[in-house]
């Protein structure tokens, strides 16, 4: 059993509480927070694009509650952390955790500073220790099922990859902190990166991005519009998203792709199903739940960490380059 602390308590935080609350192979044993007395109350707070699940207050009455991690490790004996912090605060946070000899799962984005994810990267090594970044799309059913078709082949070589994400500007937790928020890189690294991240994994590295950018209330890139293009190959990808929109305005995910054979279309919309087109027929085909992708990257780091094996799926090497993914689309 691997025993664990979730660092940072607002909505991602909750929700890997959840999952590690859920997972056999997981003992959560402390929670840290740099408001410990607001902990429990956050629990009846709503916050985060969409339903992510309950925690039922009585899990978490023996669990202890820190104001840092430090003083979290002078009490508790831990193998891994779960960090679900601001942005701005992850290079220090990664790094403590891995000086003490902890496994780390790192909520996405990475580090905003390419230089000091290098840092981290090496340090994980030096210390033998696993760095995974929280990329969820790519443990999502719904993508993964697409994930599969493009290696399969079943209906052909992949012609064109639309992905999208929109969201009305966030005000939970510590976005309502324009001071905060504004040091989070925006949309393009907290929103739209989540479809950078699966095109990249999908398709691989693209020749040339042409973007288009509007500015927001957090960045000057709050709303991202960017075709890829390869050398290599006849695919096209398209990625459009952004948090540009009023506060209510409903979240929405989902993907198009256009295979050989066949064409597909999946929406948080319609959430069920993934409907699939071909010359001769429309049919449906079940999609999985995509909030389990945030069970199945939690215990894909579990297992990982107990038996010392990489994060073959979402190596933190990957995750930088994501991150450089993203500023192709900021620098022209």
């Amino acid at each position: 059993m691997l025993h664990v602390a979730v660092i940072g308590f607002g909505f991602m935080g909750m929700t890997h509480t959840l999952n590690i609350l859920r997972n056999k192979s997981l003992r959560l044993r402390a929670i840290v927070d740099i408001q410990p007395d607001a902990v429990k109350k956050n629990l009846h707070s709503k916050g985060g694009n969409f339903d992510t699940g309950y925690i039922d207050p009585a899990q978490l009455a023996d669990i202890q509650i820190y104001a840092s991690l430090q003083e979290c490790l002078m009490a508790e004996k831990l193998d891994a952390v779960i960090i679900s912090v601001h942005t701005r605060l992850h290079y220090e946070i990664t790094k403590q955790a891995l000086d003490n000899d902890l496994h780390v799962f790192l909520e996405k984005p990475f580090c905003l500073d390419i230089a000091q994810a290098r840092e981290l990267i090496e340090l994980a090594g030096k210390k033998e220790k696993i760095l995974m970044i929280g990329h969820v799309v790519r443990f999502m059913p719904p993508y993964e099922r697409l994930m599969q078709w493009i290696d399969s082949g079943e209906f052909g070589p992949l012609k064109f990859l639309s992905l999208s994400r929109f969201s009305g500007r966030p005000v939970w937790g510590e976005w309502k902190d324009g001071a905060v928020s504004g040091t989070s890189g925006g949309a393009l690294f907290d929103l739209v990166i989540h479809d950078i991240d699966f095109a990249f994994y999908a398709v691989g590295l693209p020749s040339d991005i042409q973007s288009s950018l509007l500015p927001g209330e957090l960045s000057p890139y709050d709303y991202v519009n960017a075709v890829w293009k390869y050398e290599d190959r006849d695919t096209l990808v398209k990625i459009e998203g952004g948090n540009i929109f009023h506060t209510d305005f409903p979240f929405q995910a989902g993907y198009i792709a256009r295979f050989e054979k066949a064409s597909l279309v999946y929406t948080t919309l319609k959430a069920e199903v993934i409907r699939i087109a071909d010359e001769e027929r429309l049919y449906d085909v079940e999609a999985g739940d995509a909030g389990e992708g945030f069970y199945n990257e939690i215990s894909y780091f579990a297992e990982c960490a107990m038996t010392g094996r990489q994060p073959v799926k979402c190596l933190p090497e990957s995750a930088l380059k994501t991150i450089e993914l993203c500023y192709r689309h900021i620098d022209k």
